[in-house]
């Protein structure tokens, strides 16, 4: 199985009524130099400045972004050069990023090539050290940046140093 980190930026709170302006993943492999970058033109005329600002786009590069059906049949065939069985989707936050992710790949493809499921490294986290107020946060050695592939990149390196001291396993 491959394990397939993800993050994603946006306008608002939720698909199809607010826009995936980006996502990065990584493959949680020793090197995680294998990533995708995907840039979105929004879906809707809705947005909320505040949650688009995190992203660092203004609404007027947004629109010039890639059309979001060729952007998930290309993240769909790169997920399935990555894996050569069932790819598991692991993000920071699953609640958030799976939905839109799961969302935008129905829509758009017809089918989300995760499945119907998601991993939440933080719950991971949590559980291992049992305790429900800890973070994983200081595990991760890039920046978080808000540009995906960095925050993407940063926590699949949280990812592989709890597989280490927990002496989880997972193949990487």
């Amino acid at each position: 199985m491959a394990y397939i980190m993800v993050d994603i930026e946006s306008d608002g709170p939720i698909p199809g009524d607010y826009s995936m302006i980006s996502f990065g993943a990584v493959l949680v492999d020793k090197t995680l130099e294998k990533t995708f970058y995907g840039r979105l033109k929004p879906i809707s005329n809705k947005f909320i400045p505040e949650a688009l600002a995190v992203s660092g786009h203004t609404r007027e590069e947004t629109l010039a972004f890639d059309d979001p059906q060729k952007v998930m049949n290309e993240f769909a065939t790169w997920i399935n050069t990555q894996s050569k069985d069932r790819p598991i989707f692991i993000s920071d936050n699953n609640g958030f990023d799976w939905m839109f992710v799961c969302w935008y790949f129905h829509h758009f493809t017809g089918s989300n090539p995760f499945g119907f499921s998601s991993q939440n490294l933080g719950s991971l986290y949590k559980g291992l050290v049992r305790d429900t107020f800890k973070s994983f946060k200081h595990l991760r050695k890039t920046r978080h940046t808000h540009h995906p592939v960095d925050d993407a990149r940063g926590n699949a390196e949280a990812f592989i140093s709890i597989i280490g001291e927990y002496k989880l396993k997972v193949k990487l």
